[in-house]
């Protein structure tokens, strides 16, 4: 089945085929566009782990195929964090996989962004280095999203309020937000936390995404499962915010109000999906909540954009917004269908 070109330096499989639940779920979900690039990693990565000394000798041990396939899977993951929580350049890696992910998700998209590494690059402060990703909005390099990664228990938040002038200074989620905003020219910033490399204070503030008026986006990812989630909801949300905002004078008071609403219902979506995401058989009552917070998003988000482009929202609006008929009458609907139902 496998032969070895020696001229050429290349392996060649021939009529080549695999009966595996795990490896056919993996590529059933995958686009057939990315399968082959898939699956040569996957045997990249699966050359690499039995080259390792220790899951070898393992292997070669355990008779119990099962087994194997899990502990090995154990020992990887294992291995990777080990690296990750002990390797100086953490922060360096945790950067350029941001990045990447993020030109991935504009690609898939179809947005005309760009995520730049430029956390080597001096910025408009004097040697400002502060600032590790700018995203470019539209292709427009006047019109960008920063991003600062902080994978550091040590960062705390930092509210104006509880600081000391007098006191050496350090890093927080307030300095560095305005800092690399300042450096960078942005029309809004946004700070990345590790779920596992977070100060316990900021996790419970930003439990996922997290907004603070006037200052920029929080959002805490988990880098370990590759789980980018809510990166994606903070990095759109001040995308709404830099493309819709007028140059007026805004009510920071009021577009905080707006911002907040829209994060809580995020956060109860994605509370939500991890409650649906382990039990299959999840009942219609979750199903209702989940439509719920979803028109919840859209109909905050539709109040969120018309207060950034006009600069205000009239009586009218605001009652509307307090009352919210149109999202009632919109879920009447699907709630009736999911009623009906078997």
């Amino acid at each position: 089945m496998i032969s070895l070109n020696q001229q050429l330096k290349r392996v060649e499989i021939k009529d080549f085929e695999i009966e595996n639940a795990v490896v056919f779920n993996y590529f059933d979900n995958l686009p057939a566009t990315e399968r082959d690039s898939k699956l040569l990693r996957a045997l990249y990565i699966g050359v690499l782990a039995l080259m390792e000394d220790r899951l070898s000798s393992f292997l070669s041990k355990t008779s119990n195929e099962l087994g194997t396939e899990l502990e090995s899977l154990k020992m990887i993951f294992d291995m990777k964090k080990e690296l990750f929580y002990k390797s100086s350049v953490k922060g360096s890696l945790a950067e350029e996989e941001i990045a990447d992910f993020l030109n991935d998700y504009f690609s898939d998209k179809k947005l005309k962004d760009k995520a730049l590494l430029v956390r080597n690059i001096p910025g408009i402060l004097p040697k400002n280095k502060t600032g590790d990703i700018v995203c470019e909005l539209e292709g427009k390099s006047d019109l960008k999203i920063v991003i600062e990664c902080k994978f550091d228990k040590s960062i705390k938040v930092g509210e104006i309020e509880s600081k000391d002038v007098f006191l050496k200074h350090t890093d927080t989620a307030w300095s560095q937000l305005i800092e690399s905003q300042a450096n960078r020219d942005a029309k809004i910033s946004l700070i990345v936390f590790d779920v596992s490399l977070v100060d316990i204070t900021v996790l419970k503030q930003f439990e996922n995404v997290g907004y603070i008026p006037g200052i920029g986006m929080v959002a805490v990812v988990n880098s370990q499962k590759g789980d980018y989630s809510n990166l994606v909801i903070a990095y759109m949300l001040a995308r709404d915010i830099a493309l819709n905002a007028t140059p007026v004078e805004l009510d920071k008071e009021l577009l905080a109000i707006l911002v907040n609403r829209i994060i809580k219902g995020l956060n109860e979506v994605l509370t939500i999906k991890s409650l649906v995401e382990s039990n299959i058989d999840n009942n219609k009552s979750i199903l209702k909540q989940l439509e719920k917070s979803m028109l919840l998003m859209e109909f905050n988000q539709h109040y969120l954009k018309k207060f950034l482009n006009d600069g205000t929202l009239t009586k009218t609006d605001l009652l509307n917004y307090y009352n919210g008929e149109d999202v009632k009458d919109k879920y009447r609907l699907i709630e009736k269908e999911i009623n009906e139902r078997e």
